[in-house]
């Protein structure tokens, strides 16, 4: 039954894949949204943060899924590296703060270290023009509680102090992702 319900899910997420994104030189949209750090929901502000630099805004599909811990442990484990380049990062899914509290603060995965936001109606996801599915029945999470929620495809974007998309990053597996992002904000950083 489980590799039913991942199957399910892989196939969905690979449909979402497809859907085009915000491009280099759009506007970002700039949100707020309930969020967790370390286990303790605050309220994020993308403006607040763009003030201080660029913000990292990645969009996966949700918490306590195999990609999702990955790219979670690996954002995490680069949290200093994304700092000394000036970057903030978010982690934005369709998740409910409860759940999300749970992911911020698993040692295993955002480790304390890494914002994650509640889009919980895919009203932020749509605003970066990504697809958001519907829930899929019985699908279930790596804890074996059941997700019970939509999903947007893994994307992320690099937004620069002005409000501009400096880069789209989608279709690649959950740590390259993240590697990917690193890299270009580092870039960003050098040339500032």
């Amino acid at each position: 039954m489980k590799l039913a319900h991942l199957i399910c899910i892989a196939l969905v997420l690979s449909a979402l894949a497809a859907h085009a994104a915000l491009k280099q030189g759009d506007a970002a949209p700039v949100f707020n949204a309930p969020a967790s750090l370390a286990g303790k929901p605050f309220a994020y502000s993308m403006k607040a943060q763009l003030a201080k630099g660029p913000v990292v805004v990645y969009f996966y599909p949700s918490a306590f899924t195999t990609g999702c811990n990955v790219q979670a442990h690996v954002f995490s484990e680069n949290s200093d590296k994304f700092a000394a380049a000036a970057a903030s990062v978010i982690g934005v899914s369709l998740d409910g703060i409860e759940r999300l509290n749970a992911f911020s603060a698993d040692p295993q995965y955002c480790a304390g270290k890494l914002a994650v936001a509640s889009d919980p109606d895919g009203r932020i996801a749509r605003s970066f023009d990504l697809k958001v599915s519907g829930a899929v029945q019985g699908a279930k999470d790596t804890r074996g509680l059941e997700i019970g929620h939509g999903f947007t495809e893994r994307t992320t974007f690099i937004i620069r102090r002005d409000g501009t998309v400096a880069a789209t990053i989608g279709g690649l597996a959950p740590e390259a992702n993240v590697m990917r992002a690193l890299e270009l904000v580092q870039q960003m950083s050098a040339t500032r």
